[in-house]
């Protein structure tokens, strides 16, 4: 006897996933659905798997989004502790990893995230192995480095979330202090994600005017109105929202969202992102950082040759230099 959907719908072809714009997102944290949910309601993807090693959190977070699809333009959610549901991922977002607690630098959770990387990473590419790697777990350059080396993918499909973030914290404050929106505010944060970051004082402008040519010392010690600040508050940004909330999700979570629309549309948008920076600016090491990149489909097509002062690209230099240090005390 016909079943009812037999009765309802009549089989023409059976549907082949073909995974064009699926996205894998490892780790159901804060952070890990904070992308999710940004994904998902921008619709950025229609196609979104969720992996962890917590069965009940994953089945709950699944549950919840499957329950919001109608508003969502009918986007297919799974979720699993298999990789295997990830087959086919154009892109992989790593989330996945120990957090970091108050007080705590993004560098001092390496070897802790490393070593969770090495049961994450080659799993995703087994079975995407084409897919593009976007990681976002801290400390992100050292751990995009990380999963380069144990991906065997070449340099431009493995992606840092970077200073993506950075440079929005700074775009922002730059818009309070002069009352501009954020968007018509151009400014970059480049080099690490943390501490050693650098602010591109020199091209920061609105409208095509740049601030050093109104007044030459903005962004030094020499600046009586303290625009240097701005970059100090981008730094400590983190450290406030994890001393308030425990956590920052929102944020990272809307910027990854629009990482992943520049790689899923072929967009060609440029963002502040970690790749591999030798050769670039004079650096020698084998260093993953943040430089203004243009995305696509092939992950990073095109890096940004910015034109920075001698005090920008020393500061550069210096990131360079602690994330090689790092590094070498890896245990892979």
């Amino acid at each position: 006897m016909a079943t009812l959907k037999n009765q309802l719908l009549t089989t023409v072809t059976e549907p082949v996933s073909i995974g064009r714009n699926k996205i894998t997102i490892v780790g159901v944290g804060q952070v890990g659905m904070a992308c999710a949910f940004s994904i998902l309601t921008n619709h950025v993807s229609s196609d979104v798997v969720l992996i962890d090693v917590m069965a009940d959190k994953l089945k709950g977070e699944m549950l919840d989004l499957q329950h919001g699809s109608a508003f969502m333009k009918n986007a297919k959610v799974n979720a699993s502790t298999d990789y295997s549901v990830t087959a086919n991922s154009s892109l992989c977002i790593v989330t996945a990893g120990a957090r970091q607690r108050e007080g705590e630098t993004r560098l001092d959770l390496v070897q802790r995230n490393t070593d969770i990387f090495k049961g994450i990473i080659p799993q995703l590419v087994k079975y995407s192995p084409n897919t593009i790697l976007l990681i976002v777990s801290n400390p992100v350059d050292i751990l995009t480095y990380v999963a380069w080396k144990l991906s065997g993918l070449p340099k431009n499909k493995v992606i840092g979330s970077g200073t993506n973030l950075d440079s929005a914290r700074f775009r922002f404050l730059l818009s309070q202090k002069l009352n501009v929106a954020p968007t018509s505010c151009h400014g970059w944060i480049i080099g690490e994600h943390g501490d050693t970051s650098v602010p591109v004082w020199s091209g920061v402008n609105v409208a095509g005017v740049r601030l050093r040519d109104l007044n030459e010392h903005v962004g030094t010690d020499k600046d009586k109105e303290h625009w240097n600040e701005l970059h100090k508050q981008v730094i400590q940004s983190a450290y406030e929202v994890i001393k308030l909330k425990g956590y920052t999700s929102w944020a990272i979570g809307l910027s990854v969202s629009q990482l992943a629309s520049a790689i899923l549309r072929n967009s060609n948008q440029v963002h502040a992102v970690s790749t591999l920076v030798t050769g670039h600016h004079g650096i020698n090491e084998e260093v993953f950082l943040s430089l203004p990149c243009t995305l696509g489909e092939d992950g990073v097509t095109h890096i940004v040759q910015q034109k920075l002062t001698n005090d920008e690209l020393a500061l550069l230099h210096k990131s360079s230099a602690m994330m090689h240090e790092v590094q070498n005390s890896l245990k892979f």
